[in-house]
């Protein structure tokens, strides 16, 4: 299975993906004026901005959910494999995809906005909503939520679960089998509990969980700051092929720095449109303007702290690409959390590897229960008009079984799956943001133009020529009543 998995994984992160990946991130960055230079402290200040309704979370609350998903085995594992696979420079690499990647996530999260419904009294939304109404492709969009229930669903728990399991049975030896089952209990009780259960868990963990582990890698990297300069100088030039030791390996550390940055950031992957859509706000680009932020959350600031940790340390392994050992630094260990856990242990002795393990338990378990969520919602889209129960029945079965399943499999079946699910999502989305990148932009325009004015923004679909966009439509037209009755009430009174 594992070969099979692995030669389709060759077509589809082939070159071609990549590039689109880059290219795309590239392009909306420069088209935006590169927004997430200029809007930095807009994205910080509108994290805090809004607050929930009947229908929808507030801001942060979304912003959480959003990195429940993003946040996960990719910061700590995932990390250690880019630079297993790619070498130093892979960690160059990822920081370049969060940067370009922040404005493909505001892209795609704006369009969740725009195009987001309100279904069983919950706002919903994501890239099958914005295929079908931005673009008019109802078969495209049946395609990318029928793939995103197999990835998120099916393919991609297995491998937060793998890692919570043999990071614990690394630790503290607990069997992969007993912890599978108490994961599958435990994502029983969060996920029959709806999306505000689901957005109130990720309000209190996701904070306390991300903020401890940069915590304990700064601690780290101040015992070791001496070494910082040597370890900085490591990741460029081995990024650019000028290290003598990585040079030969920059194709692999360009490959490998994006594919776990999108992995790990899952920018224009097209499963952060699902959490902000669920956000009430004034205006799609605020929403937009917060998961672009939380791209350098995750990837700046987590994925950086892992790196650091490893790397500073000196416990790290990198294999050539015909797969011989070019440097070993734990010898036996497998790529994933043990190296993570490896170099704590050291500096830590008694409190490293459990710290690592008691990490992961936070950062996987989150997300899955956010894969649980995106999968919902493509569920509730294919039922707007036919309602089909069993399918949520059957999503939550299997998602179940999948965790047990991803434990107690060997960590190559669950990567190789995971990263099947990450690229035929990435395929399907960043197409379709391509296509309706002129909506974002609008969006983006008419947001700096009332701020500029000195107004809190407010959206008007059809003052902007933007079509299908029924539920602002609604509002809008809503909004124009009242201040009408307002008016005449004001004009009899007087």
């Amino acid at each position: 299975m594992n070969e099979l998995v692995t030669a389709i994984n060759g077509y589809v992160w082939s070159p071609a993906l990549i590039a689109l990946c880059l290219g795309v991130g590239l392009y909306f960055s420069i088209r935006s004026r590169f927004l997430q230079l200029r809007h930095v402290g807009e994205m910080v200040r509108l994290m805090w901005d809004g607050k929930s309704s009947d229908q929808g979370v507030s801001s942060f609350q979304a912003l959480t959910m959003t990195l429940a998903g993003r946040v996960g085995t990719g910061n700590i594992a995932g990390v250690a494999t880019a630079i297993t696979f790619g070498g130093p420079g892979a960690v160059f690499w990822m920081w370049v995809m969060a940067f370009l990647g922040a404005s493909s996530a505001f892209v795609e999260s704006t369009l969740g906005q725009v195009y987001k419904e309100p279904i069983n009294k919950e706002f919903r939304g994501g890239p099958a909503f914005y295929i079908e109404k931005g673009l008019g492709m109802k078969w495209y969009a049946v395609t990318f939520a029928l793939v995103t229930i197999l990835a998120t669903g099916v393919l991609l728990p297995g491998v937060q679960a793998n890692s919570i399991a043999e990071s614990l049975k690394t630790a503290a030896g607990i069997d992969t089998t007993y912890t599978g089952i108490a994961l599958a209990l435990a994502l029983g009780f969060i996920i029959f509990g709806g999306v505000r259960r689901i957005a109130t868990f990720a309000e209190y963990v996701v904070p306390f969980m991300a903020l401890g582990y940069i915590l304990v890698a700064c601690v780290i990297v101040a015992i070791n700051i001496d070494k910082l300069p040597g370890v900085l100088q490591l990741i460029f030039s081995s990024a650019f092929g000028a290290d003598a030791a990585f040079g030969a390996i920059i194709g692999q550390a360009i490959m490998w720095g994006v594919k776990r940055g999108v992995y790990s950031n899952e920018a224009g992957q097209g499963t952060g449109p699902h959490a902000s859509s669920a956000a009430e706000v004034s205006h799609p680009a605020k929403q937009g303007l917060v998961q672009g932020f939380s791209v350098y959350i995750d990837t700046l600031f987590v994925c950086s702290a892992t790196a650091f940790m490893l790397l500073i340390t000196g416990q790290y392994n990198v294999e050539a690409p015909n797969g011989t050992p070019m440097f070993v630094g734990v010898q036996g260990v497998a790529s994933g959390p043990g190296y993570v856990q490896t170099a704590l242990e050291n500096v830590m002795p008694g409190f490293g590897s459990l710290f690592v393990a008691i990490a992961l338990l936070f950062f996987a378990g989150t997300t899955i229960v956010a894969y649980y969520y995106i999968a919902e919602t493509n569920i509730a889209y294919l039922n707007r008009t036919t309602k089909r129960p069993w399918m949520g029945v059957v999503l939550k079965v299997a998602m179940i079984g999948a965790t047990i399943y991803g434990a107690v499999k060997t960590a190559d079946v669950a990567w190789a799956l995971g990263d099947l699910g990450v690229g035929l999502m990435a395929w399907l989305n960043l197409v379709a943001i391509v296509l309706m990148r002129d909506v974002a932009f609008k969006c983006l325009r008419d947001y700096e133009a009332q701020k500029k004015l000195g107004k809190d923004p407010v959206f008007d679909p059809v003052a902007l020529g933007i079509k299908n966009a029924h539920f602002w439509e609604q509002r809008v037209a809503l909004g124009k009543k009242q201040k009408a009755g307002n008016t005449v009430e004001t004009d009899v009174v007087g």
